[in-house]
């Protein structure tokens, strides 16, 4: 994709979770292209260990250390040696890519740790880097046509308009291009730096920067009215609960925060 698109791309095997291949993979880059621009952090993000469906008193947690080390160890230990480079030239953008864009992702402790944990890491680490003028962001796709969601339709990328037939919201879903090309967007803008910190979406930067799919539609996951018909009710009672609380939780910690700043500027 990348070839036919005029750019090159070199393939390599790396374990993501062992920092020697990380460290290794990163000096090759620096030695045959000179500098490192921008991470994009999407490691183990369809990781099968975290697929179950339950509530955390049912979760099975016997792969639960090795599922957290492969989708979020993993985003640390490649971000801490992505970074030094970065630094180094005073530009950069690393990015988290991570699942929903407000706190809630997954169905279960597991998957919920880990893709909050993301969109805190790209938080934490723009406080950090903002004195050397790199950037980092979270950002979600919408609903996304991976592989492994066209396997689980049925469909390839070329038929994937037929998934319909089993969701509609599927008519409204987005290869991984568009959100490459949300990145890239956002890699080109010279403010960048503003939005540092932020947790974004592939639909709200396709607006601003109006890119495309690769199919010259424009993907708009946040402006789609989600039929939510195909759910049973007690999960959409469950999910309209916690964004009630989610909303309580966030009022209160504005506040606070408010409230911890101010002591800080005195």
């Amino acid at each position: 994709m990348i070839s036919s698109a005029g750019g090159s791309a070199i393939a390599l095997r790396v374990d993501h979770t062992v920092e020697r291949e990380v460290e290794e993979v990163f000096l090759r880059v620096v030695r045959e292209r000179g500098r490192l621009d921008i991470l994009v952090n999407s490691i183990a993000g369809e990781d099968p260990l975290m697929a179950q469906w339950c509530a955390f008193w049912k979760t099975d947690l016997k792969n639960a250390e090795t599922a957290i080390r492969q989708s979020l160890v993993s985003h640390i230990i490649t971000a801490k040696h992505a970074a030094p480079y970065m630094i180094r030239n005073r530009s950069g953008l690393i990015v988290e890519v991570t699942e929903n864009d407000v706190l809630s992702a997954g169905g279960n402790p597991v998957t919920q740790v880990v893709k909050l944990a993301l969109k805190g890491l790209a938080l934490n680490m723009a406080a950090e880097l903002r004195p050397y003028g790199v950037s980092a962001v979270a950002i979600t796709p919408g609903f996304l046509r991976s592989e492994t969601m066209l396997e689980r339709f049925g469909v390839t990328e070329e038929t994937w308009r037929e998934g319909a037939k089993k969701d509609k919201n599927f008519l409204e879903s987005e290869s991984p291009l568009f959100v490459g090309r949300a990145i890239a967007a956002l890699a080109g803008d010279p403010a960048i730096l503003e939005r540092s910190g932020q947790l974004l979406s592939s639909w709200e930067l396709g607006r601003e920067y109006r890119f495309t799919d690769a199919d010259g539609r424009r993907p708009d996951w946040g402006a789609s009215k989600i039929d939510f018909s195909r759910h049973p009710a007690e999960l959409l009672q469950l999910l309209k609960t916690g964004s009630e609380i989610q909303l309580r939780w966030l009022s209160e910690l504005t506040r606070k925060t408010k409230h911890f700043l101010g002591q800080l500027s005195r």
